[in-house]
């Protein structure tokens, strides 16, 4: 019997609504697999579970699991890192602790997942977690674990590795809520990228050294004319927030990635090349290697972006509760750039945005600005997860790859498993600014 996913699938590859998101999952308020009902009551009645304190943020997908991350911003939130199968008879599943519940326990240091926000799954079917080790947020914050990067193999479902951010990556400012996983041509030969959005520094991890480093640059610091937004006719100020989303272009033909980031207090976009931020030597003298680009136009905030391996860039529009794109093959200038889709109700702050690796595009939605400065109404739909085959998405716009296709046709092993890197034969150009480079 098909499952729901491939049915939906099926239905997307048939009717004329496949240039748009659909729904895929949806709650009015999030619940979590307990063992029984009466652990579940249990949990209620002793305040250790609070429903109405949950709020989805992260999203990846590696094979039939949708995982999801549910920060510790309030008291009363038994798992932040969980996971949902993609086929699930219901479209409002109970999230599933992962790897398990112990592995979950607030303030358990060396064994246990305190604070989650995003997450990645890698092609050696790996699954990149940074704790943060907080509980609360902003004037609440409270630290009672380390941030400490955690590798799961997805595989076995077991932690491979644990590493914990020097003092010297992070200062009293520090907030990571964003991570990007660059794979080389081994599954060691990997590399992390962790943005502190009001530390201002861009963190480096190597997983073949063990060690990491950090890069300060005053393109990771917010605009000050850009600190002001308005949500769902909620009006509000976050005008400290830098450096935020980030995405990995596919490789050159040095191996090398252009990472492309964005405060979230800015719509200009800014670049550099995964060769300046692998040499940690470079950590001080790098100042000319990091690139500004345009800006994407007015109410263009974006807090989660993701580029497929066609070149594709797709970033949530928090101020107009859109998804847009952009084809790297083309200048960044915002009449290269579209909407991919746009909703009112049902793409109120999409916080995350991912492609799995059949070129779906996945979004999960949840009223973020509403949770954090007014307040959810849970006898409605308040969490959405969508999805769409991408080149039905861009199918028409400024994003369409079609014409590109036919460069993308090439492989890379990785313990001696063989995979499809879509990227250019010829030379691949970049356009920054007007700019020329290579």
């Amino acid at each position: 019997m098909w499952s729901r996913f491939f049915i939906l699938f099926f239905i997307l590859k048939s009717t004329s609504c496949v240039q748009k998101l659909q729904e895929f999952f949806e709650w009015n308020i999030i619940d979590f697999e307990y063992p029984t009902d009466s652990h579940r009551t249990n949990a209620i009645l002793t305040g250790k579970f609070k429903p109405e304190n949950a709020l989805p943020v992260g999203i990846e997908i590696w094979h039939d699991k949708m995982f999801i991350s549910v920060p510790r911003w309030r008291e009363g939130i038994p798992a932040t890192l969980n996971y949902v199968p993609l086929d699930s008879p219901v479209k409002n599943p109970r999230l599933i602790p992962y790897p398990d519940w112990p592995s979950n326990e607030l303030g358990n240091c060396e064994h246990g997942l305190s604070t989650v926000y995003r997450i990645k799954a890698d092609e050696c079917d790996r699954l990149w977690v940074l704790d943060t080790g907080t509980f609360g947020i902003d004037n609440t914050t409270q630290n009672p674990c380390p941030y400490a990067l955690n590798i799961f193999d997805l595989r076995t479902n077991q932690r491979i590795r644990r590493y914990e951010l020097r003092a010297e990556d992070i200062n009293e400012d520090t907030f990571i809520a964003n991570i990007a996983v660059d794979l080389g041509k081994t599954c060691d030969d990997a590399h992390a990228y962790f943005s502190d959005e009001l530390g201002y520094g861009l963190i480096v991890y190597s997983f073949k050294e063990n060690k990491s480093w950090r890069f300060s640059h005053s393109y990771f610091l917010p605009d000050p004319l850009r600190g002001d937004y308005t949500i769902d006719k909620l009006n509000f100020q976050w005008g400290e927030e830098g450096i935020f989303g980030m995405s990995l272009s596919p490789p050159q033909e040095d191996g090398s990635k252009w990472l492309y980031f964005s405060p979230l207090a800015s719509h200009r976009e800014f670049a550099v090349s995964t060769k300046t931020l692998k040499d940690s030597s470079k950590v001080d003298k790098s100042w000319k290697e990091f690139f500004p680009l345009n800006e994407r136009g007015p109410n263009s905030h974006t807090t989660s972006r993701v580029m497929d391996d066609y070149g594709v860039q797709f970033f949530n529009l928090i101020d107009q509760n859109a998804i847009g794109c952009w084809n790297s093959q083309n200048p960044y200038h915002k009449k290269n750039h579209a909407v991919v889709d746009k909703d009112d109700v049902g793409l109120i702050f999409p916080a995350d945005v991912k492609v799995d690796r059949n070129r779906n595009l996945w979004v999960i939605s949840d009223r973020m600005s509403n949770f954090l400065l007014a307040s959810l109404n849970y006898g409605e739909i308040n969490f959405r997860v969508y999805f769409a085959p991408i080149d039905q998405l861009i199918k028409g716009t400024v994003c369409d790859t079609t014409p590109l296709n036919q460069y993308y046709n090439s492989k890379y092993y990785v313990n001696n498993n063989q995979y499809f890197a879509k990227f250019p034969l010829q030379k691949q150009y970049q356009i920054f600014g007007g700019n020329l480079l290579f």
